[in-house]
């Protein structure tokens, strides 16, 4: 099947909605985003993956107030991998209560799956350092 404008459309709506989701604190919608497998990277956060919507929805619950007030995407990027299957690079910027903010890369993998496109697996990549260097 080939990967259209409408497809990218999709996409796009897609990662922005993760966003939108969590600041409403709707984590209970988050299967609206992701696959009910997705393996959820937050190793470079020092946890262990998460695994499964319900698992991301929990951890969620768990940081409570400690979750940014504002989570926002923006310069994503599409590659198509393989059919049903597109790589998806952004940059998202968390906004916290105090004021502070983090600027991290997701890495996404993207499926279309009979609900319409969902995220399988997302690595996150924080940035701690400018110019790419590692914290």
């Amino acid at each position: 099947m080939t990967f259209t404008a409408d497809d990218r459309t999709a996409i796009t709506e897609l990662i922005s909605m993760h966003g939108h989701l969590c600041d409403s604190g709707e984590l209970d919608r988050l299967d609206e985003v992701f696959t009910p497998d997705v393996v959820y990277d937050v190793s470079e956060f020092g946890q262990e993956p998460l695994l499964g919507v319900a698992a991301c929805a929990a951890a969620g619950r768990a940081l409570g107030e400690l979750n940014p007030v504002g989570h926002h995407v923006t310069n994503i990027v599409l590659s198509e991998i393989a059919d049903d299957r597109v790589q998806a690079r952004s940059k998202g910027i968390g906004v916290n209560a105090d004021g502070t903010a983090g600027s991290v890369t997701y890495e996404d993998t993207v499926l279309r799956t009979p609900q319409g496109w969902r995220i399988g697996h997302r690595k996150i990549h924080p940035h701690r350092k400018p110019l790419g260097r590692q914290a």
